[in-house]
Formats: structure tokens, sequence, C-alpha cells
């Protein structure tokens, strides 16, 4: 059924409605980042800075060591992917691939876990890490990555690899490969988009993550950008214009990573799902 130039106008129109409204917020961040402080609050508001502050960025990170903050969220950000990726399709193949009693029964128990409140696990899991003298440290930030990589992209890569045709997994069988070659040789290559989607993921929440840092790190010199910033925002509090500033700064990484995985994320989140 085709659909009519009428309707397909007004869906095009819909789009850019609702696409204006989510990208609004960017933009005024963008233009406030670049103007004065007398010039954001100007009503009728203005668009475009006159003229382009560019020094707000120089001010506004070099205030604080952005610098070291940028290198510490890399490392939690790293540990993180690796070991996200790493486990997470290790156990969707699992549970998708490899047939052992009660693996629909412990894939079902574990799902339910996605319903748990993470108050509820906050401080059992503090009292935890600190007992083990790992508080003010990246462990307890990295090292839960080793560890599933988290139900939710369990699922996600496990929905994804049962989109695959088992007649590979068989003639690979002929051919005398095992569980790790039919994994590394066959279902990664296969699963790239859905591995990227997880890395998006992974990536967006890790250096936007703001509790975990703020309940496991003491130390200054261990921040994050997301303390960082709210160090930053309770040292300027009325300084919009440099606030605007650094939360560019770091909010940028983020923009950028999407736009360059955005098409894998798209045929991923496309595909993953298909079959139950």
């Amino acid at each position: 059924m085709r659909t009519s130039r009428p309707a397909m106008a007004l869906g095009y129109v819909a789009l850019l409605v609702v696409s204006a409204l989510f990208l609004t917020p960017f933009v005024w961040l963008i233009r406030s980042s670049l103007m004065d402080l007398s010039q954001i609050f100007t009503m009728p508001p203005e668009w475009i800075p006159r003229p382009f502050q560019w020094g707000n960025f120089h001010k506004a990170l070099t205030y604080l060591p952005f610098g070291a903050y940028f290198l510490n969220t890399s490392i939690i950000v790293i540990g993180t992917l690796v070991g996200t990726v790493l486990t997470s399709t290790i156990a969707a193949f699992g549970f998708s691939r490899i047939q052992w009693k009660g693996r629909d029964l412990v894939f079902a128990i574990l799902l339910s876990s996605m319903m748990l409140p993470t108050a509820v696990t906050l401080i059992p899991s503090f009292l935890g890490w600190q007992m083990l003298g790992f508080y003010d440290t990246y462990y307890p930030l990295i090292v839960p990555a080793f560890f599933g990589g988290g139900m939710f992209n369990i699922f996600l890569l496990r929905q994804f690899y049962l989109t695959i045709p088992r007649d590979f997994d068989e003639a690979a069988v002929v051919d005398g490969a095992g569980y790790f070659t039919i994994y590394f040789k066959i279902i990664l290559p296969l699963s790239r988009s859905a591995v990227i989607v997880v890395a998006l993921f992974t990536f967006l929440g890790t250096w936007n993550d703001f509790m975990g840092p703020l309940i496991y790190l003491k130390s200054d010199q261990l921040f994050t950008l997301a303390l960082g910033l709210q160090m930053f925002q309770g040292t300027y509090t009325a300084q919009w214009d440099l606030l605007m500033a650094a939360s560019a700064a770091v909010v940028l990484p983020c923009v950028i990573v999407f736009l360059v995985g955005q098409r894998y994320f798209l045929e991923g989140i496309t595909l993953t799902g298909l079959k139950g």
C-alpha cells in the first residue's frame, strides 16, 4: 500500500517539528556558551552571539583541572567498555547458541533483575566495596562491567544472536569448530551492529555517569568530568556563560561518538528483537 503524498508531507512536517523541539535545548546551550552574561537573558532572545565569546571555553576549562578530569573519565570509560563488550557478548552467546539444562530459567531469573531498582542495591554494594578496601578507587566503577556487562546488554545481544541462522553453527561444527571458534569467527563478525549499539550505550552511560563517581570517589584528583562540572556549577552559580561553555565541552564527545556510530546504532536497533 503506497502512502499518499499529502500524508508523507505531513509526516515530514511532524518529524521536523519534533526534531526542532529536541534540538532547541542543545542550540540554546551552544549559543549561550558563546555569549557574555548580558546577552544570554536578553528579551526577546538573541540566537546569534555578537560578538562570539570564544574566550568562555578557555576560562571555563582552565579554572578547574578539566584535563585531569577528562583523563580520569577516559580511564573509566575504556575499562568499562572493554569489560562490557567482552563479557556481555560471551554471556549472550551462552544464552542463545548453547543448549544446557535450565538455560531459559536462569535467563528469566536474571532478566527479572532488571526490575530491581538501583536504590535497593546501592547501600549493600557500597558497603561491600568499602569492606574490600576499594573505596575512593576506580574498581567499583570498572570491575562490575567484567561480570556480565549488564543484563540489558545481554538481552539485547541475545535477541540479535537469535536472528542468526543456526546453519552457520552446524556447518562450523561439521568442520571441527568448537564454541570459541563459532563465537569468535562467526557470531561476533555477524553481530557487529549490535555490539556497536552496546558499546554506544555503555560509552554514553559511563561518560555521563554522576551517581557512581559521587558515591565511590572522594579524592579531587580522581574526579570525573561529571563531578568536575558539578563543582564548577557550585563555584560559578551565576556565571551562566562559563557554565554553558563547560557543559558544551563535556557534551561534545558524546555528540561526536553518536554521529560517528549512528548508522550502526540505527541498524542494530532495527534488527535486534526480530525473533524471540
